[in-house]
């Protein structure tokens, strides 16, 4: 039963996710001296969205932009530090998005290999970082078109997304459509 157990896990898709206008709203954020984020509100339903996929399973992971107090002042304030099992930040990369280095990171960090990229989803407001970058690397790309800070039209083939979707909230079942899709080509 173990076994069978430890085998549907691993089929699981797992999800990264970008910080800024994907969980937070960047309108909102609130800086020191030095540019790191103190403060800042999360995007209506991203604190749903978080907790549902993880009490579901699914193995959460954020690669972002930015600076790594940023990403644990605000992940915390509103709750949701505790709900990732890795974070990947360009600052200790040395990279932005859409560098495979973040990417890569991320998979190295969960233990998986280039072989499971077919099971990572990245989810992004940005269409030249995240989704570009998602695409690059083989992964499943979806676009939260929540805010208008950022482009909304592609520009060049590797923006366009595999999928979009304007709230937070609708990422719970877009995911599950997702991996029973995963399931049904296993």
């Amino acid at each position: 039963m173990d076994q069978k157990l430890n085998n549907e896990n691993n089929k699981k898709l797992i999800v990264f996710l970008d910080c800024g206008d994907t969980l937070i709203d960047e309108g909102t954020e609130i800086r020191d001296d030095q540019g790191v984020v103190i403060e800042a509100n999360l995007i209506p339903g991203a604190d749903t969205m978080v907790k549902t996929l993880a009490e579901q399973g699914y193995t959460l992971a954020i690669v972002a932009d930015g600076l790594a107090q940023s990403f644990k002042n605000i992940l915390t304030q509103n709750g949701l530090y505790d709900y990732f099992t890795t974070m990947i930040y360009s600052e200790t990369i040395k990279a932005d998005k859409p560098s495979t280095r973040m990417f890569k990171a991320a998979i190295g960090a969960l233990d998986l290999s280039e072989k499971d990229r077919y099971r990572i989803v990245m989810v992004g407001n940005n269409l030249s970082r995240d989704i570009a970058g998602a695409n690059q690397m083989g992964l499943t790309s979806v676009h939260l078109n929540w805010t208008t800070r950022y482009p909304k039209q592609p520009t060049h083939e590797d923006e366009v997304p595999d999928y979009t979707i304007s709230e937070p909230i609708e990422l719970i079942e877009l995911v599950d459509y997702i991996n029973q899709q995963l399931t049904i080509n296993q």
